[in-house]
């Protein structure tokens, strides 16, 4: 077992089947050493989406909603495995860009999209620490509350 599917392990996290393209894009494109990682959205462990809904109109949570960004990042790790064959070839998570899916008045966009951070910290610990976007958007595809992009450096 690699080292990273050993912590993966101790957190107790199953990759799922990394989720097909419902479009004309693809999930990964690999340039060089970098992996760019289309939006991948907030589906669950039984491949629903954990929140939908906008933050702050009463229908999602912030911790909900923090919670459907740590299954974005999650998918994210799915795509990189399944790319790159192990994420012990991750070298650095690059950057995160993450949609939030909100009201104009909601203005805690960081708190939600921490989800996902976070996830990348504990897995890779410093080199999961990334740059990261934070926006708030008027609707995501199939009324998910959260989207997470990524650029992954590997080997």
């Amino acid at each position: 077992m690699s080292a990273i599917d050993a912590r993966l392990a101790e957190l107790g996290i199953t990759l799922p089947t990394p989720a097909a393209p419902v479009a004309n894009y693809v999930g990964t494109v690999r340039t060089g050493n970098h992996l760019v990682i289309s939006g991948q959205l907030c589906f669950n462990h039984e491949g629903k989406l954990a929140a939908t809904g906008k933050l702050g109109t009463g229908t999602v949570s912030v911790e909900d909603a923090r919670v459907a960004a740590r299954y974005c990042a999650i998918n994210i790790l799915a795509q990189i495995k399944a790319a790159v064959g192990s994420l012990d070839k991750v070298v650095r998570v690059v950057r995160l860009g993450g949609f939030i899916a909100a009201a104009p008045e909601f203005t805690t966009h960081p708190m939600v999209m921490n989800g996902a951070s976070d996830l990348m910290v504990e897995v890779f610990g410093d080199k999961g620490r990334h740059a990261r976007s934070t926006v708030g958007v008027p609707s995501l595809p199939l009324d998910a509350t959260v989207e997470v992009e990524a650029l992954i450096e590997v080997e």
